[in-house]
């Protein structure tokens, strides 16, 4: 079974990769079918954009192989929810990480520490080969911290802690992270899918 990943990330291919791993699948990223296409990501819903991502694909992949398109962001209560849907461009469209963790950062300051409740949230868009489309979804809750901390990880992970710890993402490392995390958990729920032979 081929698994085409529907994103330009090589980080969250080699993710994914990890977090398959035992099942008798074949992750491949976009670029065995000549890379990932541009995509507006138009959505409004984390659905709606995994749903964009893996359409894309799809019209490039080989018939007989699966696609698999995730749309996850950050969600963080004070902030009604922002930046949600936008957190790659949360500080503009050409935004790195760094920009975006520091507008954040921004965003909070002076908000008491039990006000900083956020969590990370994912949503895998599975296209089958018979034209099916699958949704899984997983979260992890946490809290936003007032500077960024360590430098494992990417996006928001130096100033999420995730609830139960002291630490940030990006201190704890990919061996914990790939338990707790929103993406995780959205996979174990696809893994459960794929081992029930669909």
């Amino acid at each position: 079974m081929q698994i085409l990943i529907a994103t330009g990330n090589a980080h969250k291919v080699v993710e994914l990769e990890q977090l398959l791993a035992g099942l008798k699948v074949q992750v491949d990223s976009a670029a065995r079918v000549g890379g990932m296409p541009e995509v507006e990501e138009s959505g409004t819903t984390f659905e709606a954009n995994a749903k964009l991502k893996a359409d894309a694909l799809r019209a490039l992949a080989p018939k007989e192989a699966y696609v698999l398109a995730d749309d996850s962001g950050l969600e963080v209560d004070y902030l009604e929810g922002a930046p949600g849907v936008y957190s790659a461009r949360y500080a503009g469209p050409n935004a790195d990480d760094a920009a975006n963790r520091d507008k954040l950062i921004a965003a909070l300051a002076g908000v008491n520490p039990v006000q900083r409740t956020a969590r990370f949230r994912c949503v895998l868009c599975l296209l089958t080969p018979i034209g099916a489309t699958q949704y899984f979804e997983g979260s992890c809750e946490g809290v936003i911290t007032a500077q960024a901390s360590g430098s494992e990880g990417f996006g928001y992970d130096p100033i999420f802690v995730p609830e139960g710890y002291r630490e940030t993402f990006g201190e704890l490392g990919e061996a914990v992270k790939s338990r707790l995390s929103h993406r995780a958990h959205a996979v174990q729920a696809l893994r459960d899918f794929l081992a029930a032979g669909n």
